[in-house]
């Protein structure tokens, strides 16, 4: 792994990290806090994610695409993680990056990390992913300042 396979964001948010959590671990309320507007639905939402659950997701990025994501880090209001990978047979040639998300209650709220993980990436698309990574680092600021709206708004 180099340093330029993990590109991290981070934001003060004015919360405890119980309802941050909360988003993160329901594939439902991914498409409300995507900053790239990639994400379109999930396949499986409506419930709380555990370590080892996997769960669909409805994307696109110019064409429609679906992923599948095992969540392969879980501390409860912690830190989540899942690794994406494609459906069908095209999954062991392209995906395997993992993004994750690290709550650390601070003074002021919650300080959360959002970071996107190409170290497991698949050869053949990593080339092409690393590519995206000044994209990925300004969606992922997107999705923190999201976060915050609907944490902050449902307080």
């Amino acid at each position: 792994m180099t340093s330029r396979d993990v590109v991290s964001v981070q934001r003060l948010i004015p919360s405890a990290p119980e309802p941050i959590f909360d988003l993160l671990a329901d594939p439902e309320g991914h498409s409300r806090i995507d900053g790239g507007g990639s994400v379109q639905g999930a396949r499986s939402g409506g419930r709380r994610l555990g370590l080892g659950d996997r769960f669909g997701m409805d994307m696109r990025i110019g064409v429609a695409y679906s992923t599948l994501n095992t969540v392969v880090e879980l501390d409860e209001n912690r830190r989540i993680a899942w690794q994406t990978t494609t459906r069908g047979p095209l999954g062991s040639f392209v995906g395997g990056r993992i993004w994750r998300y690290e709550l650390e209650p601070v003074e002021g709220g919650t300080l959360v990390t959002e970071s996107w993980d190409i170290s497991q990436e698949a050869a053949l698309s990593k080339p092409f992913v690393r590519r995206m990574e000044g994209m990925t680092r300004k969606n992922m600021a997107a999705t923190l300042e999201r976060i915050e709206e609907l944490v902050t708004a449902e307080a």
